[in-house]
């Protein structure tokens, strides 16, 4: 069943397709013998009508009141004292790791628990 949804989709493409390029061409023969047929009587030849108008935009949308503007906050400073124990406490798992107390799976462990808290 998919594969019949399938062929059916696409010979629908195909055929869409075929049809909005036949339809320019066509469009574009009437053009020219148009013009074909004026030049020989002496007319000025017509303007041709198969090019696509000129797209139009929206207006761009209004600013946001004055009160929906963002309040920016900053961040407080991380402690020093904090940021020296930990580093503290990272250099005594060192340590212990460096003496083989601690395995290398356990140091990383407890250095993420360091570092997170």
């Amino acid at each position: 069943m998919p594969g019949l949804i399938r062929g059916v989709a696409r010979t629908a493409v195909v055929a869409g397709t075929a049809s909005a390029v036949s339809g320019r061409v066509q469009r574009r023969q009437q053009g020219r013998w148009a013009a074909q047929d004026a030049a020989a009587a002496g007319y000025p030849p017509p303007q041709q009508s198969y090019a696509a108008p000129a797209p139009t935009y929206a207006p761009p949308p209004p600013p946001p009141p004055a009160y929906a503007q963002p309040v920016y906050v900053e961040a407080a400073a991380p402690d020093a004292p904090d940021m020296d124990a930990k580093i503290a406490q990272l250099k005594q798992l060192a340590e212990l790791r460096d003496q083989g107390i601690l395995t290398h799976a356990e140091f990383e462990a407890q250095k993420t628990q360091i570092l997170a808290g």
